[in-house]
């Protein structure tokens, strides 16, 4: 299911070591509401899918999460940041109880709506936080890939109340991937 690429989904550039903002950015690796939350979710959610089209959804959304992470890894790296652990900016450690362990489809999907809305909101704080703008760009194609992840949630949303065709529900997959297209 799952793909190692060498190539990140974005190149990291920073001015300038700035250890402060990289603390920041811990955040968004493994807090409550960061990437490795959002893949945990996902991947959990998978297995009490029945909809073949939103299983496949989550698990190619949660593959791009885990990349996200690696670009914030890489980014907290050349920022000078503390060594990465499971820990939040906190120092909490990251615990699997903090998902939802609903079965109800239309629950889970506003639950990860929801989630893209919180990291969307998060990452729009964080834009404040840098004059870099090398961060300020790589912030702001998160944002982009987090609002095309709560754009095809909604989607699934509407099909699922509305009994939509597989054809539509295809259509997910492929407006996943054509969202990728601008990314080469």
């Amino acid at each position: 299911m799952f793909n190692y690429s060498k190539r990140l989904f974005y190149p990291i550039h920073v001015e300038r070591e700035d250890p402060a903002f990289a603390k920041l950015l811990i955040e968004h690796y493994s807090g409550i509401d960061g990437e490795l939350s959002s893949a945990l979710q996902y991947f959990h959610q998978r297995y009490f899918i029945s909809n073949r089209h939103i299983r496949e959804l989550l698990g190619i959304i949660t593959a791009e999460e885990f990349g996200h992470m690696e670009l914030i890894s890489v980014a907290v790296s050349k920022l000078g940041g503390p060594p990465l652990t499971l820990l939040n900016a906190q120092d909490a450690l990251r615990e699997i109880k903090h998902n939802d362990q609903s079965f109800d489809l239309n629950k889970l999907l506003q639950m990860d709506i929801q989630s893209e809305t919180r990291a969307i909101r998060l990452y729009k704080q964080l834009l404040e936080l840098t004059n870099d703008v090398n961060m300020k760009k790589m912030i702001k194609f998160l944002i982009g890939r987090e609002d095309v992840h709560k754009y095809l949630l909604k989607k699934a949303q509407r099909l699922v109340r509305e009994n939509g065709t597989p054809e539509e529900f295809n259509e997910l997959i492929y407006d996943y991937k054509m969202s990728l297209q601008v990314l080469k």
